[in-house]
């Protein structure tokens, strides 16, 4: 049986000898063959040995990493900077899990224009997913409120789609005739038309307004020369529009036509917070900000990893000619070449130290600081509220993970649970689950929030499931009986002494421990009791929303269930055709036959079940 190569020292000694002294790319490999990490290097044996001489020198992060790697890989490439392109690469296609140095945070927004569909949709987001490679995503954006006015002025400038379904099957809807949507529900406009529309509008949010308006001001003067004055007018309103939009974000260099990025950090003992200004013709056009753990790297190499995953997704035209960094890289040349290449122009990377320039340097700064200040204050928050949780409820320590759970239904219909997670008083979405209640003794007409608990909790803790994924406290949401139906659960599992529970009852926010008839003493503004009902209120929002889409789900369903030979597959088909049982009554047989797996035969018999009289 194979083990890791840092309890191999021969094995270790001779995969290192296989590593030639040339540039490129390594991957390194746990037990399973998965991926943990992709670096690249100029000498890729003396990068690859650095791990494994001291672990004193590496950050916690990296040596936990060192201990799981089983093999490692490498590529070899004729420069540094094709190494860097093909690591950008091979991180954006694998995702490792010891490459996530930026982390996705939620409260930044991103703007999205989905490049994947027909006909693209714009729209703001706070999760930036990678399924379909196509949709391209510009932010993080510190700025929400001016995010939020920058669209809807955009959304008016330029005729836009604004639904992601269409209203009506066989009309556009009132969008259309207000001059906001060009019809793209009835394609009264070509895809490649709406695509050059689409540009024009990415542009701005590349920082390219300049050119934008360059680019409309000649279309304008030609109108104009061919006496199409009304167009030529829309155009001149549209030009005003943009450029009254970052009116009031002034700049001032001394060179006001070179775009730049500046980039600056802070960071505490846990924290790294990152800004970076996008300055495009003295123009303060975009302020992005990302995160980071500050045990992951140093703060050169954060800087470096930050820009470098930035520009990874950038199109080539957004990439300045100017950067300027706080802190002077540790692969500076790699960077700025690869940069250049990617753009076919030079890029200048500097670390500026006097003039105007570092003072912008220092504004960045500033921001990032004022962020850290703000991520500390919070943080600080969070803890005194779990510590305070735990004086209350007389636990060992503040939980570090706890988990709520909630029951939704209509009179039994469609029950549902939620299990949410809060990691350290944060909400951890990535560990939220549903349940569909499985009881049949649960059903319409008949509820049983009691049974309904008892077994979702069963279900959770069948396994006795520890380590990390164990909470340290479980919230159900109820009274005295809940908490009862939930306990005998966990006696019978064995779970009694291993599980720290309690009860929130909505009505006077009151706290409830296993046998004991009377709620705990606290203030309903407590620090702990506001975090129990932030997670009860969370627990209730997911159930909810789960709820309801079951219900709809069911509610298209049941009209479609009636109709021999129907089956569920075909049921997914025609609804993901026409969206909604609505749209397919609405439907002729022939559209109707023309959704896959459904022939004309059944076709017919759809049809005529909608319609009798036929």
């Amino acid at each position: 049986m194979s083990i890791a190569l840092i309890q191999s020292p021969e094995q270790l000694q001779s995969r290192l000898k296989e590593i030639p002294q040339e540039a490129g790319v390594y991957l390194l490999r746990d037990r399973q063959d998965q991926i943990l990490y992709i670096g690249k290097s100029k000498s890729l044996r003396n990068r690859v040995r650095s791990y494994f001489r001291n672990s004193k020198d590496l950050s916690p992060r990296i040596a936990m990493m060192v201990q799981l790697v089983y093999e490692i890989e490498f590529i070899v490439t004729d420069t540094e900077s094709e190494a860097l392109a093909l690591e950008a690469n091979l991180i954006k296609r694998h995702q490792p899990y010891y490459n996530v140095l930026l982390k996705d945070d939620k409260k930044y927004p991103y703007v999205c224009i989905t490049w994947s569909e027909q006909y693209p949709r714009i729209f703001i987001t706070r999760r930036r997913r990678s399924g379909e490679l196509k949709d391209k995503y510009y932010g993080p954006y510190v700025d929400s409120h001016n995010l939020n006015r920058t669209l809807w002025i955009v959304k008016r400038l330029f005729p836009l789609r604004q639904r992601p379904k269409p209203l009506f099957k066989d009309r556009p809807c009132l969008n259309y005739n207000m001059g906001l949507c060009p019809g793209v529900c009835q394609q009264l406009i070509t895809p490649e038309e709406y695509h050059k529309t689409m540009q024009k509008v990415a542009m701005i949010f590349q920082g390219r307004s300049r050119e934008l308006i360059e680019s409309l001001t000649e279309k304008m003067n030609r109108l104009a020369e061919s006496l199409e004055f009304e167009k030529a007018g829309y155009i001149r309103d549209q030009i005003n529009t943009i450029k009254n939009l970052g009116a009031d974000q002034k700049v001032s260099l001394p060179d006001d036509t070179v775009s730049r990025d500046a980039i600056a950090l802070a960071q505490d003992q846990n924290h790294t917070c990152i800004q970076l200004f996008q300055i495009r013709a003295g123009r303060l056009v975009g302020r992005l900000a990302f995160t980071a753990d500050s045990q992951s790297e140093s703060p050169e190499m954060i800087l470096q990893r930050t820009l470098e995953a930035h520009y990874q997704s950038c199109d080539p035209i957004e990439i300045p000619a100017e950067i300027h960094t706080q802190l002077e890289l540790p692969e500076v040349d790699i960077l700025a070449a690869w940069l250049s290449q990617k753009r076919n122009r030079k890029v200048t990377i500097s670390t500026p130290q006097r003039q105007q320039k570092a003072e912008l340097i220092e504004m960045v700064e500033r921001n990032a600081q004022y962020e850290l200040n703000r991520i500390q204050q919070q943080s600080d928050r969070n803890n005194h509220a779990l510590e305070a949780l735990a004086e209350i409820l007389n636990l060992p320590h503040p939980p570090h993970r706890i988990e709520g759970y909630d029951i939704s239904h209509i009179q039994g219909s469609d029950p549902v649970a939620s299990q949410v997670v809060f990691m350290d008083g944060l909400p951890a979405k990535q560990h939220y689950r549903h349940y569909n209640i499985k009881n049949p003794e649960v059903k319409t007409g008949h509820s049983d929030d009691f049974a309904s608990l008892a077994e979702v909790i069963g279900r959770r803790f069948r396994k006795g499931k520890t380590g990390e994924n164990f909470p340290d406290l479980v919230m159900i949401d109820g009274g005295k009986g809940q908490l009862s139906a939930v306990m005998a659960v966990i006696t019978e599992l064995g779970l009694a002494n291993d599980l720290n529970v309690i009860s929130l009852a909505k009505k006077r926010e009151e706290i409830f421990l296993p046998n004991e008839s009377e709620p705990i003493d606290a203030d309903a503004e407590h620090p702990g009791v506001q975090l129990l009902r932030r997670l009860r209120d969370e627990a209730h929002r997911f159930a909810i929303t789960f709820h309801r889409q079951k219900r709809s789900q069911r509610m298209q369903r049941s009209h479609l269930d009636q109709i021999p030979g129907l089956g569920h597959y075909r049921q997914k088909q025609l609804i993901a055709k026409f969206h909604s049982v609505e749209y397919v009554r609405q439907a002729t047989a022939e559209q109707i036959a023309a959704t896959p797996g459904i022939g004309a035969k059944l076709a017919e018999q759809i049809y005529q079940h909608f319609h009798p009289s036929y």
